[in-house]
Formats: C-alpha cells, sequence, structure tokens
C-alpha cells in the first residue's frame, strides 16, 4: 500500500480506479472489481470501516 497515514484513499489518483461510461454504474475499482455509483473508496469506507487497503498512487506519464 502506498498511502501514509495522513492521506486518504483518493480514487482520482489511483491506478485500480477506472471509468466505466455505463450510467448506472460509472465508477470502477480493478482490484477489488466492483462498479458503482459512488466512489469506490467510499463504497470501502461505508462497508469495512476502514480506508481502501488497495489505493496504489498512479504513475506519472513519463511520455510528456
Amino acid at each position: 500500500m502506498d498511502l501514509n497515514m495522513t492521506e486518504k484513499a483518493n480514487c482520482l489518483n489511483c491506478k485500480h480506479y477506472y471509468i466505466t461510461w455505463e450510467r448506472n454504474m460509472p465508477y470502477g475499482c480493478r482490484s477489488f472489481g466492483f462498479k458503482s455509483r459512488r466512489m469506490p473508496s467510499m463504497v470501502v469506507l461505508q462497508s469495512s470501516g476502514k480506508e481502501c487497503q488497495a489505493f496504489e498512487k498512479k504513475q506519472k506519464d513519463q511520455r510528456r
């Protein structure tokens, strides 16, 4: 896990996050394998009571 104690899991900065383009379930998490109406990190927090343990910070695109 690449998450320090003061940083919260932000799906927009996670390499497992993706947009599904499905109207009813627009957000997805490849690590946990689910789609949701809400940000996956919020679903994980609500269901487990803990910050997302699968969060991995995205690597910056080196081509730019």
